[in-house]
């Protein structure tokens, strides 16, 4: 009778009084470990496809998007998205980078709290037209990628300078459909720069 690992993994190997039989060993070892490990897959859609009942602990890396997940029992959770490097966002006038000498307007895609997030870092300056405020809200001259867009309307809070203005804040709409919109200029809201660092939201 086959006896299972020490380790509480039932992960079962055969005796010296069992029958011998070269694929029943090695079945049980290949479905008993392959499971336990991390597992790789094409998409989510080849994961689904495969593991059609999927046990809490299982740890998947999904190639297309190079993310790792890990089924919590309800659904897959995101470990991490793998390196994400920092991308600059080129910019719409009156905007431009490096406001307050904060950096340039980047992005990232990362692990925020078991899903996916995007956070923001550096700063823009802005030349107002006329003496209002801004006519044209977007800043980014081109939407964002797909696969950074959130799922619904994500509305940020992000810092702003007091010089000329009557907030210290303004707010951010990160859209589905990619774009970045800047809200709450006025003739008495006039601010020369507007920051970015630490601003993030989920997808």
């Amino acid at each position: 009778m086959p006896l299972t690992d020490p380790y509480g993994q039932n992960v079962p190997y055969s005796t010296l009084t069992d029958q011998a039989n070269a694929q029943t060993l090695g079945q049980g070892l290949v479905e008993g470990i392959v499971p336990r490990t991390n597992m790789r897959f094409k998409s989510a859609n080849v994961r689904g496809a495969t593991i059609t009942k999927p046990v809490a602990g299982m740890v998947t890396w999904l190639e297309d998007v190079r993310r790792l997940e890990v089924y919590d029992g309800t659904g897959w959770s995101t470990i991490t998205a793998g390196t994400s490097a920092w991308t600059t966002i080129q910019l719409t006038p009156p905007f431009s980078h490096n406001g307050n000498s904060q950096g340039t307007f980047q992005y990232r895609l990362i692990n925020l709290f078991g899903e996916l997030g995007l956070m923001f870092r550096g700063g823009l300056s802005i030349q107002y037209p006329g003496s209002g405020g801004l006519t044209d809200l977007r800043m980014n001259a081109f939407a964002l990628p797909t696969t950074v867009r959130p799922s619904t309307l994500r509305t940020l809070v992000v810092p702003c300078s007091d010089v000329s203005s009557e907030r210290i804040t303004l707010k951010m709409d990160v859209t589905t459909a990619g774009l970045l919109n800047l809200y709450g200029t006025n003739g008495t809201t006039r601010p020369p720069w507007v920051g970015f660092n630490g601003v993030f939201c989920s997808l």
